[in-house]
């Protein structure tokens, strides 16, 4: 989809108020895309035109503020040309001491949450006969890593669901993208909340805190998230966009590789042995 001089491109986004969300929101305002920013945290600075785009309010885990921040959108910009989804939340601890209302906080916002937006907005791109649909998941929703369950299911949803969205919508000149992240330097110690019974059980707790230990060293030492946003909106101005994009560090990608070759116990020896070797 090419722009045009006289009419700027419209992006409608999830997740713009922190994380990688945020980055991707700065980016797209810089590149001078027409920017409808969605985030919960917005219910404070409605209305408010900042280096993020437009500010709505967006939770995504409730249908009717889809609907309302749907509504809103398109009468300041029209349709989206282009919708980012970025929204999403982690909470790690072992599978066993989860309580189910944590389970369903992440999937409902990883992934039901990301299926609420693409219903609301597929229609009005298969109306005009064309759009992008840029999805964020993960480097976990390739493969797994300990006391990361919930979000790593949740990612495993989002690529199987952008799979077969693509296939369902190419007919209507709308194409899909997974975005897998490695870890970047997003302050996602903001939303990295353990689970309630995470520090109760005794049986857990060392490799938890060791293990928690290194996602933390990985994170605070990730990528960049701006070039992330740069490369996302780079990604968006291509004719044909790839099903998936990895913007991840060396080792991650040799990760994925050796997800793929390796047979299943001797990768996840090989995992283990990762975060178990890490000493704080």
């Amino acid at each position: 989809m090419g722009s045009s001089s006289t009419r700027k491109e419209t992006v409608w986004l999830t997740g713009a108020s922190s994380g990688l969300g945020l980055s991707c929101a700065r980016a797209f305002v810089k590149a001078g895309f027409n920017v409808a920013a969605g985030a919960r945290s917005f219910a404070a600075s409605e209305g408010v035109t900042d280096e993020t785009g437009y500010h709505i309010p967006l939770d995504v885990t409730k249908d009717e503020s889809v609907r309302s921040f749907t509504e809103k959108a398109l009468a300041l910009y029209g349709p989206p040309d282009i919708l980012v989804l970025c929204a999403g939340i982690l909470v790690l601890g072992p599978y066993e001491v989860y309580t189910m209302d944590e389970i369903h906080r992440v999937m409902d916002t990883d992934f039901y949450g990301m299926v609420r937006s693409v219903q609301a907005a597929l229609p009005l791109m298969r109306e005009k006969g064309s759009g992008k649909i840029i999805c964020f998941s993960s480097v976990n929703g390739l493969l797994g890593i300990p006391y990361q369950g919930a979000y790593t299911s949740a990612k495993h949803a989002v690529e199987g669901f952008c799979e077969s969205l693509s296939m369902e919508v190419r007919p209507f000149g709308v194409q899909v993208t997974l975005i897998e992240p490695g870890d970047h330097r997003s302050g996602s110690s903001a939303y990295r909340a353990h689970a309630a019974r995470a520090a109760e059980s005794a049986a857990y707790h060392p490799s938890f805190e060791n293990v928690t230990a290194v996602i933390r060293r990985d994170e605070e030492n990730g990528s960049d998230p701006e070039r992330l946003g740069e490369k996302v909106v780079r990604l968006s101005r291509r004719k044909r966009m790839p099903l998936r994009k990895r913007i991840a560090s060396p080792d991650q990608h040799l990760a994925v590789f050796l997800h793929r070759i390796l047979p299943g116990r001797l990768f996840s020896s090989v995992i283990a042995s990762y975060y178990r070797t890490y000493r704080k």
